[in-house]
């Protein structure tokens, strides 16, 4: 098996690819109020296009793929993407970030083409909230959806929070204690400073440290060891169903041990999901480039990937383009 590293010596292993920006909400923290000029269908990577990028990666030693958005499900013919994908020697794990409306109706056709796993987004356990937040989501839906994914295989289902002062931060323990009877992840991400001009301010920010103390106050909280590497660092309530993860990308960076690439919906990959650089790939796919030159544009893409980024609390990023462009 083909093992790429990074200037830093991490594996790069696992790419993000976003297939559409386009999506069926409007969350606060995602989408600026004004909302966010859809990306012209010509310029959004063909199924094609995305398969042999995967091919191609896999043979560098990318064997993990998450399908993001904006909102994946409202692509059509989602399940033969998953199908090819899942088809590419060396791809070992396929999974899936939503926000559940769909799921419902797709849960078990993905499960079959080959996904594995989904998170879904979720940053209220009331349905008024939820409406207000998302812009208009019915958190019925989203919960038919759960439902669905599990009986259909897709588990552990991991549900991803994101805090905001002011806005959900008094709903934290409610959120932690769905573990205690449930087999759920629940994920607790720092509201990050990139995207929504408009809504980012210090003021709403709550640091990892700050939910991991409303979190033990229920209860103690014992470390567990993730099977898999990923930024999320997980605990446990002694006797609970499911875990708890906190996913700090602003004050406790995982950058050392990042093994990702992005690839947008509109064919550029970013090695950092906080760089401005991007390598554009459908210009080369798109003129009859070899799979070659493809390949030297990924490794390309791996030797700028930066050591870290420098996000922090106290300044925005919201001059990069919105989380629904790069990918969730």
């Amino acid at each position: 098996m083909s093992m790429i590293k990074d200037n830093y010596e991490r594996v790069i292993d696992y790419m993000r690819i976003s297939i559409t920006d386009r999506c069926n909400l409007r969350c606060v923290y995602c989408m600026p109020s004004g909302g966010v000029k859809p990306l012209d269908p010509e310029n959004i990577l063909s199924y094609e296009e995305i398969i042999r990028i995967v091919r191609i990666s896999a043979k560098l030693g990318v064997k993990k793929i998450r399908l993001t958005g904006g909102e994946p499900l409202i692509r059509k013919d989602l399940s033969y993407l998953i199908s090819s994908i899942n088809n590419i020697s060396g791809i070992e794990d396929i999974s899936l970030t939503t926000n559940g409306l769909l799921l419902k109706e797709y849960a078990r056709s993905l499960a079959a083409a080959g996904l594995r796993r989904i998170n879904v987004s979720l940053d209220s356990l009331h349905a008024d909230r939820y409406k207000e937040i998302t812009k208009g989501g019915n958190i019925n839906d989203v919960w038919d959806g759960i439902y669905e994914a599990e009986k259909a295989g897709l588990i552990p289902v991991k549900i991803n929070m994101v805090p905001i002062r002011g806005i959900n931060d008094d709903e934290i323990e409610a959120f932690a204690r769905l573990t205690i009877n449930t087999p759920y992840h629940v994920r607790f991400i720092e509201f990050m400073p990139i995207g929504a001009r408009d809504m980012w301010s210090r003021e709403k920010y709550i640091s990892t440290d700050e939910i991991k103390e409303k979190v033990s106050a229920i209860a103690p909280l014992t470390s567990v060891k993730a099977r898999k590497s990923g930024p999320a660092r997980y605990f446990r309530f002694e006797g609970a169903a499911g875990v708890i993860g906190f996913i700090s990308p602003v004050t406790h960076h995982f950058c050392d041990t990042c093994n990702r690439l992005r690839l947008t919906a509109d064919g550029k990959l970013r090695p950092c999901l906080f760089s401005e650089t991007e390598i554009d790939l459908k210009p080369a796919l798109r003129s009859g480039a070899t799979d070659e030159e493809v390949e030297r544009l990924l490794r390309l893409s791996i030797d700028v990937k930066p050591e870290g980024h420098n996000i922090n609390h106290e300044k925005s990023f919201s001059h990069l383009r919105p989380m629904s462009k790069i990918g969730g």
